[in-house]
C-alpha cells in the first residue's frame, strides 16, 4: 500500500471574507519540493476572484487521468517492444450533472497522438489492447465514477 500526500496553503490577507471579496488563489506543494499556483476555475468563481492563470482542480482532474494513463501505455508498449518516440494528448473533461443530479467531472476525453519508431510498429489492434489495458490498469481512472473515453488520434 503507498500513500500520497499535498499540501495546500490558502491565507485570506486583508481581503473581505464575509463579503464573499476573496481570492481563491492558493498553493498546492508536493513532497519533491515543487509548488503549484491553483485556484477555483473562472467558470465557476467569476474573475477576480479566481486565477485564470493558476491550475483548477478540474484541470488537474483531467490531467491526472491523462497521465495515468499514458504512463500505463508506456509501460506497456515498452513490455510488448514498441518504441514510443512521443506522446501528446489533448484531453477534456466534461462538468455536467450527474446520475443523482449533483454537478461533477461526468466524462473525460483522452486524445492520444502517438508516433513510433523502430521495425515493430503497432497495429490498430495492438493500439487498441494498448489503450483498453492501460485504462484497466490506471489507478486513478480505477477510482473515479466519470465516464472515461479514449480517442486515439491515429
Amino acid at each position: 500500500m503507498s500513500e500520497y500526500q499535498a499540501t495546500i496553503n490558502w491565507s485570506r490577507g486583508e481581503q473581505d471574507f464575509l463579503g464573499n471579496k476573496y481570492s481563491r488563489g492558493h498553493i498546492w506543494a508536493f513532497d519533491g519540493g515543487i509548488e503549484v499556483a491553483a485556484s477555483a476555475s473562472p467558470s465557476v468563481v467569476p474573475l477576480p476572484m479566481s486565477v485564470e492563470a493558476a491550475v483548477d482542480p478540474e484541470e488537474a482532474f483531467v490531467a491526472s487521468l491523462s497521465s495515468c494513463h499514458m504512463l500505463w501505455f508506456l509501460a506497456l508498449a515498452q513490455q510488448k517492444k514498441f518504441v514510443v518516440d512521443s506522446y501528446a494528448d489533448t484531453a477534456s473533461g466534461v462538468m455536467a450533472k450527474n446520475t443523482e443530479g449533483k454537478i461533477a467531472m461526468t466524462e473525460v476525453t483522452l486524445r492520444p497522438e502517438i508516433v513510433f519508431s523502430g521495425d515493430q510498429v503497432p497495429s490498430d489492434e495492438d493500439l487498441d489492447t494498448l489503450h483498453h489495458n492501460a485504462h484497466e490498469k490506471c489507478f486513478i481512472a480505477n477510482s473515479v465514477k466519470t465516464d472515461i473515453k479514449i480517442e486515439p488520434q491515429r
